[in-house]
């Protein structure tokens, strides 16, 4: 028998029948997917996602965090900042000491910066790998505002990062105390830059050869606007790059430092050694402030522009620079321009090459900048008394910055008045 029930029952009715079915069908959503950044379409058509602090970069804008670290923080450790952390994020670290907690990072388009105060990566025994405080083996990492002190390992080469794959930019970083204060692979495909950082306080180890910066066989190097000081039998910054940007930096052991060479290309290569400032303290444990090519060719290019620097020499005697062109079949060509030299020393000129406008003074003829005479005065008859340097390729070797202590640098507006050395 058939019921007729009202119209408006009926539809009571079907809603709390659907109600209840809903009710009792699971949640049957797909999960929610990761934040890749943003879509564009592509020069052939294809549809990529750009990170966001990919695009914050190219508009000038600092990306904003997507993890933050930190006392208090849902997340407080390194350790577990780098197991949670993914492609492309923007990690914040508060100020604090962070004690033994080593860290690997393999993931792409990171930027890891320090909030406020500089952050202090303490190694306190541990490492990663058996490597150093930091091992960074991601496609495109960016790190800033960060200190790595304390560095040790049974290699005795324990660095406070060590670079081994893809394309890293170091900011405004201190490293001390470090048997390696940072140290690379030797792939061609990676590509590292330094810039405004500091890196010092070699450890005291006899026999051990501790680098402030050591870099591998890699493809691009860029050093800028960088403080080094106090090495130790060591080296300050050491390069066997294929192509070396060395610009506007202080390399100044100091009155407690005994560092080899202060900067050394072994293997040769292209350099660019532009409007630096060079000191070679009494203790030096090795007479050369530049090398070049000690070791020989590894590079089928080899160059050395050394333009606009200037060397001190504290030493009772050495080089300014050293070349071994006998170990290059096919001669490397060497400039040497408008470099101020000061103290005792030896700058040859080059076997092939260019080499002008080099000038020499005494200390007392100069303005102590940054605990060193190192500036002419503005009645120097070295003011105005060289030319300009010219450029190889796309690259200028006059200077347009020089280095601001402690560490940085400042834009140059050069005048026709163009003087010998770092700064004008």
């Amino acid at each position: 028998m058939l019921w007729k029930l009202p119209s408006f029952t009926l539809c009571l009715f079907l809603l709390a029948t659907s109600g209840l079915v809903s009710a009792q069908i699971p949640d049957k959503l797909p999960p929610q997917q990761d934040y890749l950044g943003e879509i564009r379409r592509t020069p052939d058509g294809k549809l990529v996602a750009i990170p966001e602090a990919e695009l914050a970069a190219k508009n000038g804008l600092a990306p904003k965090a997507t993890m933050l670290v930190g006392t208090g923080e849902k997340i407080s450790t390194l350790t577990d900042a780098v197991r949670l952390a993914k492609d492309g994020e923007v990690i914040d670290i508060q100020p604090g000491n962070y004690r033994g907690q080593p860290a690997i990072w393999t993931q792409n388009n990171l930027i890891i910066r320090g909030v406020g105060e500089r952050p202090v990566m303490l190694a306190d025994g541990k490492s990663a790998e058996g490597k150093a405080i930091w091992v960074v083996r991601g496609g495109n990492v960016r790190i800033e505002n960060i200190e790595f002190r304390g560095a040790r390992v049974a290699s005795r080469n324990g660095a406070g990062i060590r670079f081994e794959k893809g394309h890293l930019t170091i900011k405004g970083c201190r490293f001390v105390d470090n048997e390696m204060g940072l140290l690379t692979g030797n792939s061609a495909e990676q590509h590292l830059e330094v810039i405004d950082s500091e890196f010092g306080d070699a450890p005291r180890h006899a026999g051990d050869l501790h680098h402030l910066l050591y870099v591998g066989a890699i493809g691009k190097f860029v050093l800028r606007g960088s403080h080094f000081y106090n090495g130790y039998l060591g080296h300050l910054v050491k390069s066997r790059a294929r192509e070396n940007h060395v610009l506007y930096n202080m390399l100044a052991d100091g009155d407690g430092g005994k560092a080899s060479y202060e900067l050394e290309f072994p293997n040769g290569g292209i350099a660019f050694v532009i409007g630096n400032v060079i000191v070679q303290s009494a203790g030096t444990d090795n007479a050369s402030m530049v090398s070049y090519g000690a070791e020989g060719p590894r590079w089928a290019d080899n160059a050395l522009y050394l333009s606009h620097n200037t060397l001190l020499n504290d030493h009772h005697a050495g080089s300014f620079l050293s070349v071994a062109a006998d170990k290059f079949p096919a001669m490397a060509e060497v400039w040497a321009i408008n470099n101020l030299t000061i103290g005792n020393g030896n700058f040859y000129p080059p076997a092939q090459g260019r080499f002008e406008g080099n000038r020499s003074v005494s200390k007392a003829e100069l303005i102590e900048y940054g605990g060193f005479p190192l500036r002419l005065s503005n009645l120097s008859v070295l003011r105005g008394a060289v030319r300009l340097p010219g450029s190889v390729g796309d690259v200028a070797l006059l200077p347009n910055a020089q280095f601001n202590y402690p560490v940085g640098t400042r834009p140059l507006r050069v005048s026709s008045a163009l003087s010998p050395g770092a700064f004008q």
